[in-house]
């Protein structure tokens, strides 16, 4: 119940302080979308790291490194890397277009009302499936830290984004985002440090020496869903369910090394020293191998982390709820100094969640047997420190979380609320709010049916469309002027098409092995290259396509936006 309180409190003290920050109530489109372009920098350069540490941040990145080691510091790279390629070709003359959404810049720039349409297809799809690890997080959340039904979460994200992003838009939703940036810092500094020194008390244990993961003590393991485990060395366990067809109660079971059926509610007891059995889609991996770069954790890895770095290197570059927020600056200037902030806030931030992951292989290892382990950071503070400073511990990081699926949630919203508006309906406020309800419902409707995949790896199935749709576009667009409507629309199809048929895949059926497996799992490699071609390729056949005036809408956008207006035109 304490953990329950800390988190309800410091949430809605985050509302209040936001909401406090605010001058003047939303009343018009203009401060719902892009509140009326007078955020701050370094208030802005919050907000967006705000949005981007999502659930796969706080929950994901630790979970990754402890079943898969170091090899997934590569994400928080490409994360950083994403935001300077952001600043280097898409910031400013995106900005200088006085477009509201990516589906207005797509209009202005081609003059097109079909592409129009598929860009906004393309945004719904990459801002839902970004909306699928919030509500999942939140789940986990509560039913790690309060024993509540996943429902409860999901209850909570739709009721405070709703509160939020109804009352006022971007407006509203910048000041609380900006807060609960640095309320998700102080949520991963605070346990963090006191991790480290009950740690080093400890005596200091090293995650990385020559071993395979081990329990530490006498462990009680409760699996509940009918899996398949990997054993990855000879041990004894007490088994109460279903091992291998056969039920047990409490025997002695010898679990020789290979793979065993677990079925569903089945409780096991191991001693201290025994090696953790892995769920069977997660590698056993020695300290040593857990510590390289390239840990081969998975099938082809090379071919997986360059697939995964340029994914989220270019989807940065097409995250609506990312690229309308430098909508909302002031001028130029101060969206490039934003730009600029913000991989120095990701990289503060990044820098905790590792020591999660690592102290996770010593002291949460049954995750890995369990396959939870976006629960890492959840379970570390009662694991190390026991009694009321555990609990105080448990809810600052759950409050922290919670955090992380709101602000994310409320950009999300926003971006697609506002694709909505203008695409279906007439683009004024009551549409707006309409539009934010359907941002919502079809994700919720979903979430049941999502399978094993981890936070981190749902949203890489976003990053991966907007990768293979959206990035692709807005290079193509704004630096290229044979662009035609018939090669973007072509290129925005097929990409669009084919990163939704991988993430579903994965989301629906799991993770596949070998080749076909690495490919639907990390598909940008393979997509992008194809989308940039079709699109190039079917510009050049159709020449008479380029819009007119091109000239002028080139000169727009890389000329010094102090010499031409704010709206598109």
């Amino acid at each position: 119940m304490i953990v329950v309180l800390v988190v309800l409190s410091l949430t809605a003290l985050g509302a209040g302080v936001g909401w406090s920050w605010q001058r003047r109530p939303a009343r018009t489109a203009t401060d719902f979308m892009v509140a009326s372009r007078a955020v701050t920098p370094f208030r802005n350069a919050s907000a967006i790291s705000s949005e981007y540490l999502s659930a796969a941040a706080f929950l994901g990145t630790a979970g990754l490194v402890l079943a898969y080691g170091v090899d997934m510091l590569w994400l928080p790279i490409g994360a950083a890397a994403g935001y300077v390629v952001l600043q280097a070709f898409v910031t400013a003359p995106l900005r200088r277009s006085g477009a509201f959404t990516l589906s207005d810049f797509a209009e202005w720039r081609f003059g097109s009302v079909a592409l129009r349409r598929t860009v906004s297809v393309c945004v719904c799809f990459v801002g839902w499936f970004y909306l699928l690890p919030q509500f999942r997080g939140a789940g986990v959340t509560l039913r790690v830290v309060a024993g509540l039904p996943v429902w409860v979460g999901w209850a909570i994200v739709v009721v405070v984004v709703l509160t939020l992003v109804l009352s006022g838009g971007m407006r509203s939703i910048t000041g609380v985002q900006a807060f609960q940036f640095w309320l998700k810092l102080v949520a991963v500094v605070v346990p963090a440090l006191a991790f480290v020194v009950v740690w080093h008390s400890d005596g200091g244990a090293d995650p990385t020496r020559h071993t395979l993961p081990y329990f530490p003590r006498t462990t009680a393991v409760a699996v509940d869903l009918d899996v398949a485990i990997r054993v990855p060395a000879d041990t004894v366990a007490t088994v109460s369910g279903v091992l291998d067809g056969t039920r047990h109660s409490g025997d002695l079971i010898r679990l020789t090394t290979g793979d065993h059926r677990v079925g569903e509610g089945t409780r096991f007891g191991f001693p201290a020293g025994a090696a953790v059995p892995h769920i069977a889609r997660l590698p056993a991996l020695r300290g040593d191998v857990w510590a390289l770069p390239f840990g081969r954790s998975r099938d082809h890895p090379l071919f997986a982390t360059y697939s995964v770095l340029i994914g989220i290197l270019l989807g940065t570059m097409g995250l609506p709820h990312v690229v309308v927020r430098f909508y909302t600056n002031t001028c130029g200037r101060a969206a490039r100094r934003t730009a600029a902030t913000v991989p120095m806030l990701l990289a503060l931030f990044y820098a905790f969640p590792t020591v999660f992951g690592a102290l996770g292989r010593l002291y949460t290892p049954d995750l890995l047997m369990t396959g939870d382990t976006d629960a890492t950071i959840l379970l570390l503070p009662h694991r190390l420190v026991p009694g009321m400073p555990g609990l105080y511990l448990t809810g600052l990081v759950a409050a922290g979380a919670f955090a992380a699926f709101t602000s994310t949630s409320c950009g999300i919203v926003v971006a697609i609320a506002g694709t909505i508006s203008q695409w279906v309906l007439r683009g004024g406020v009551r549409d707006f709010r309409a539009g934010a309800l359907v941002a919502l419902a079809v994700p919720l409707a979903f979430v049941a049916w999502i399978g094993p995949l981890g936070s981190a790896g749902l949203v890489t199935c976003a990053f991966a469309i907007s990768a293979c749709s959206l990035c692709p576009l807005l290079v193509l667009a704004i630096w290229w002027r044979g662009l035609t409507s018939a090669g973007a629309g072509a290129g925005l199809v097929l990409g669009c098409a084919l990163a939704v048929v991988a993430a579903l895949a994965q989301i629906l059926y799991g993770p596949s092995t070998g080749w076909w497996g690495a490919l639907l799992a990390q598909p940008t490699i393979a997509i992008v290259p194809v989308t940039f071609a079709v699109m190039v390729g079917v510009s050049l056949a159709t020449p008479g396509r380029v819009p007119a005036g091109v000239d002028r809408i080139m000169a727009r956008l890389h000329l010094p936006e102090e010499l031409t207006v704010n709206r598109p035109g």
